[in-house]
């Protein structure tokens, strides 16, 4: 007699319809690494594993002093080039009235207009760099990019980071109010199930609708041959852990 039976999955075809309770692990549906763009001193952290916190909330502050001095620098620097730009603007329409009255050669004009180019081209360096450091200086602080559970702490105050081509991670993070219940179906019944069809995940005694993701493109090997994964979106209030056993409920 054919198996039906494989990795946990029960199947009753009929007609060219089945239905199935397949075996399934709870999956984070959007899962991420933190880790800072600037180099720093951890100076606080503000979160624990476990916490849920909210879109835009700062979770961990690296030292500020010297993101915050270049800042108050460059924003120094460019009063002064504003102050030099629009000098050398006057000095440009007061050359070029003297000009068109042939008081002075063209020569003059010419140096006039070199003056205004050249502190305007200081003015647009200087705010380049003042929107360059305002940028560092708001990285110094890791957000939550979404609303999140707080999967592993991973920096303490006075953690050193030095940024370069090896991210390190302070902070995981997962997408909250949302699982996966990932399963496998092997190559003849994964054609079966649509993106987008209304399922049901099973967790003990708790049952959520949820909602099939496209099956992967690519086959995971088995101990019963190859096989694709498909995740079940469900939504959830309660704080559920990833890793945990669940039932896919699939339709007839």
């Amino acid at each position: 007699m054919k198996k039906w039976l494989w990795a946990g999955v029960c199947c009753v075809a009929a007609t060219g319809a089945w239905a199935a309770d397949v075996a399934a692990t709870l999956q984070w549906s959007q899962r991420v690494e933190l880790s800072p763009r600037v180099s720093g001193i951890v100076r606080e952290v503000r979160v624990q594993a476990g916490d849920r916190v909210k879109k835009g909330q700062v979770l961990v502050a690296l030292d500020a002093a010297v993101y915050e001095a270049k800042v108050a620098e460059s924003r120094a620097a460019v009063a002064r080039f504003t102050e030099e730009t629009a000098e050398a603007q006057r000095d440009l329409g007061r050359t070029q009235e003297l000009y068109d009255r042939t008081v002075i050669a063209t020569s003059e004009l010419d140096q006039a207009k070199l003056r205004q180019a050249r502190a305007k081209a200081q003015l647009d360096g200087a705010r380049a760099r003042l929107a360059r450091e305002r940028t560092d200086l708001a990285d110094s602080q890791l957000r939550a990019p979404f609303d999140a559970v707080v999967v592993a702490r991973l920096t303490e105050p006075g953690h050193s980071v030095a940024v370069g081509l090896q991210p390190q991670p302070l902070l995981v993070l997962a997408k909250a109010g949302e699982m996966a219940a990932r399963f496998r179906l092997p190559a003849d019944r994964v054609g079966s199930v649509k993106p987008g069809q209304t399922v049901t995940v099973k967790i003990g005694r708790q049952e959520y609708p949820a909602t099939l993701k496209a099956p992967g493109l690519e086959p995971m090997a088995g101990k019963d041959g190859p096989a694709y994964e498909v995740d079940a979106l469900f939504a959830v209030k309660e704080l559920l852990r990833a890793g945990t056993a669940a039932v896919v409920k699939l339709p007839e």
